[in-house]
């Protein structure tokens, strides 16, 4: 390097924006600052937020320079369009004015470093007109720092401003924010960023390929400092006209449309080619780990675009792709895209935490295609279905019919019992033939929502005698001491009538939770009888039968329940408070 030629400066720091109107993609802000210039409704706190890369700093010193531009006569006040060549603006652009100062909250986070600032805010600016504070990374504050500057920045002086940058808005206190007013910089647009990085590239001297400046922005993932610092390697990278080939061989990606190949193997099921497509794709460069990233883009693209066409008109992708992708989207059922990018978020754990990612990375295919072509559920129970033969066929036994409600042991029928005046019976009668049996008991209590005391009844009473007005029962170990009383009180409620609810050591039978449970168990070995079912189980060992349905015709349920066990008959003499 001779005295004469300038050191080298990096593409990001040559062409940061110097003005309003070179700031790309960020129009809201713009006009609003435009606006509260032009009518002397300047704040005295900004926040800038956004992702890396977006201009948050650059901005700040937009604004800085024209608080304090004076316009090359000397005269000017504030403005959106800084002249650029007063000594206020040649010094902030060369980060030497000694009024407009600088900190990087990342170094600087105690609230001593605040103090700083708190007692130089009382001074005036040396020459500017304002006093300007840009605080980067001011969400690395500690909060005794943010407390320390509240009280300044709500009421600072006339000639103080605070400007601030931030990555991580919601680690600033909302006193902090309700102090400020906030710009949130937005990712640049691929088409605005392609354009800008062309321009560059032209102002370089660069012939840079244009699939390759969608590359670059694709991967800058917004960010216009992250593009300029690729495409600044990717000029380097062609020493003369930049392919896409050589910007993905420096980015370390491999060939989208080869990755699109593999992505068909796999939903074809072919576990060969899809392992030897990822094989010779390693072999050219590419990293396993991004190969499945662009299978889980690609995935999710294919999705989007499926719901939404319009979606898949992204100028970053070539146009044969966009077909390629139309075609792919439209012929893959919405079920399988969602289980292979459910997958290929597992896949990208086990690759990043595996000691070979190659490895990793082919036992994820392996495991994608043999799960590409699986049906689905619905597509199962329907060839079950259609499998099974028909009552009274060969081969496996009708489904069983559902139980009756309650799942109970059938009315014991009535007892022998001492005439009672016909009166005071007449109004229980009619109320108590409405429960022949105790499964009529349970669905009253289910009719009536009483969760709680349904739970119980199925759960810790074993029926041992039941009459219309009569329960006696044995309880469970882990029954409720007051459940007889409780039960008995319930019912009375309920029906207008008393009833009788007493307890007994031994002679229950199960509980309605047990035969239900008895019930569910034989339907489930029926079921496994099913040659259709066993070759589920046998090729899923881990799968289990959540639900069993009739799908029988409501005639036949109904021809089932006239065969049900007849109901003894009420006796209207029948006394249920006789001791017996």
């Amino acid at each position: 390097m001779t005295d004469t030629q300038p050191p080298y400066q990096v593409l990001a720091r040559k062409y940061r924006p110097e003005s309003f109107a070179d700031l790309i993609g960020q129009d809201a802000m713009v006009r609003t600052l435009r606006n509260a210039f032009a009518s002397d409704r300047i704040h005295h706190a900004f926040v800038m937020t956004g992702i890396r890369g977006t201009g948050k700093t650059t901005t700040a010193r937009i604004i800085a320079k024209g608080l304090n531009c004076i316009g090359t006569d000397g005269q000017g006040g504030p403005t959106t369009e800084p002249c650029g060549t007063c000594e206020h603006c040649v010094a902030i652009s060369e980060g030497r004015h000694v009024d407009v100062l600088e900190m990087d909250a990342a170094s600087r986070t105690g609230v001593d470093d605040i103090r700083e600032i708190i007692a130089s805010v009382a001074y005036r600016s040396a020459s500017a007109r304002y006093k300007i504070y840009i605080i980067d990374e001011v969400h690395m504050l500690s909060n005794n720092a943010f407390n320390a500057l509240l009280k300044t920045l709500e009421e600072p002086p006339a000639h103080v401003k605070f400007i601030f940058a931030t990555t991580e808005i919601r680690k600033v206190p909302v006193t902090v924010l309700s102090r400020c007013q906030r710009f949130d910089l937005r990712r640049i647009e691929p088409e605005v960023m392609i354009a800008h990085l062309e321009k560059i590239a032209q102002a370089e001297g660069g012939q840079v390929a244009a699939d390759a400046l969608a590359l670059i922005t694709r991967a800058a993932e917004g960010s216009v400092r992250d593009a300029m610092s690729l495409l600044d390697q990717a000029i380097s990278h062609g020493a003369g006209e930049t392919t896409a080939d050589q910007v993905r061989a420096m980015l370390g990606l491999a060939d989208r449309a080869r990755v699109m190949d593999l992505f068909d193997h796999i939903m074809r099921g072919d576990a060969a080619q899809a392992l030897e497509e990822l094989a010779a794709q390693y072999a050219d460069g590419a990293d396993p780990m991004a190969v499945l990233r662009d299978l889980a883009e690609i995935t999710h693209w294919l999705s989007v675009t499926k719901i939404t066409p319009e979606a898949g008109d992204d100028p970053t992708i070539p146009p044969e792709e966009r077909d390629r992708g139309a075609q792919m989207a439209a012929a893959l059922p919405m079920r399988v895209l969602s289980r292979s990018w459910q997958m290929l978020l597992k896949a990208l754990e086990e690759v990043a935490q595996a000691p070979n990612a190659m490895m990793a990375a082919e036992m994820a295919i392996i495991r994608l295609t043999h799960v590409a072509d699986l049906p689905s559920p619905e597509e199962v129970l329907r060839k079950w279905h259609d499998a099974t033969p028909p009552a009274g066929g060969g081969g496996s036994a009708r489904p069983v019919a559902p139980a009756p409600v309650g799942g109970g042991p059938r009315n014991a029928g009535p007892r022998n019992a001492r005439h009672a005046p016909q009166a005071a019976l007449a109004g229980a009668v009619p109320a108590l033939a409405q429960y022949p049996d105790f499964d009529a008991v349970v669905a009253l209590i289910a009719a009536k929502r009483d969760m709680a005391l349904l739970l119980e009844v199925e759960t810790t009473l074993r029926l041992v005698k039941y009459s219309p007005g009569r329960i006696e029962f044995q309880p469970t170990s882990d029954a409720a001491p007051d459940l007889a009383a409780r039960l008995a009180g319930r019912l009375q409620g309920w029906t207008g009538a008393r009833w009788g609810v007493s307890v007994t050591a031994s002679g229950g039978g199960a509980t309605l939770a047990e035969l239900r449970a008895e019930e569910s168990d034989a339907k489930a070995a029926q079921a496994l009888e099913n040659p259709v079912v066993a070759a589920i189980f046998s090729t899923f060992p881990q799968a289990r039968i959540a639900e069993i349905r009739d799908l029988r015709a409501p005639e036949a349920m109904e021809e089932d329940a006239t065969l049900a066990e007849p109901v003894a008959a009420f006796d209207p003499d029948w006394d249920p408070f006789e001791d017996t």
